[in-house]
């Protein structure tokens, strides 16, 4: 089965979501969470966490999905827990593929960001220099071409 759900993703950043919100959300459909419990859920991990410009977040968004999807439960024995950090670390080495990094202060290197906490304005300006709705669909396609080659046992 194919998916699609990058334009989603990338509408609802456009829509004002962080990053992490956007991917995360756009995925509801998949995970079965609440969209209002994903806005809340993955509203921490924007910005590089926190606008603290650690990994970026529409990468923490892929990752909490593909726990959902498949990561051990509570019974994991050491293969399983192998295992999903292997599936984990595909997915990074995709996206580092196409940007070179999933660290959010590396992927902005071109604009003068900062780490405080407040963000900036969603203007017409802010959409035309900042490249993060690149990383949005990337990860959101990544996600969705890992899941149609692994269809999740839900």
């Amino acid at each position: 089965m194919e998916y699609n759900h990058a334009d989603k993703a990338c509408e609802l950043f456009a829509g004002g979501l962080n990053c992490a919100q956007s991917v995360f959300t756009a995925f509801t459909d998949i995970t079965g969470i609440d969209r209002d419990l994903a806005v809340r859920l993955s509203s921490s991990f924007g910005g590089g966490i926190g606008r603290m410009r650690e990994v970026c977040g529409a990468c923490s968004a892929m990752f909490m999905i593909a726990g959902i999807l498949y990561g051990p439960d509570e019974s994991f024995s050491h293969e399983d827990k192998t295992q999903h950090y292997r599936r984990i670390q595909e997915l990074a080495a995709d996206f580092k593929e196409k940007h070179g990094t999933i660290i959010c202060r590396e992927l902005l290197k071109e604009l003068s960001v900062t780490s405080n906490p407040e963000p900036e304005k969603r203007t017409e300006k802010y959409y035309k220099v900042r490249p993060c709705v690149r990383f949005v669909r990337t990860a959101a396609e990544i996600l969705d071409r890992y899941i149609s080659d692994n269809p999740p046992v839900l």
